[in-house]
């Protein structure tokens, strides 16, 4: 399982985004099990990488599995409850 954050360098929302998830990852155990990715949209590795994952709006956050979709926000910062029982489900999903 992985996060990706797909956000622009120069955007305080995506920084937002990127320090929230961090903070909460921490917070709930979860930061040593599951990767955070920043992908800058402003590359053009970030820009096929965001292609692929079809984002238009930054940020756009994706919880993925095995490249397979589990949870995602775009335009947004992921809200914290959201964010939890995303990654609490996906967590209980994978120990089984």
């Amino acid at each position: 399982m992985r996060i990706e954050v797909f956000g622009k360098q120069g955007c305080a929302v995506c920084q937002s985004t990127k320090n929230k998830l961090s903070h909460f990852l921490e917070k709930w155990g979860f930061a040593v099990k599951i990767p955070l990715a920043f992908v800058d949209m402003e590359t053009d590795d970030g820009m096929a990488e965001g292609a692929f994952h079809d984002v238009i709006d930054v940020p756009t956050t994706i919880v993925s599995d095995d490249g397979a979709a589990l949870a995602r926000w775009d335009g947004t910062i992921p809200p914290s409850e959201d964010l939890k029982k995303a990654l609490e489900q996906c967590h209980l999903t994978q120990s089984r």
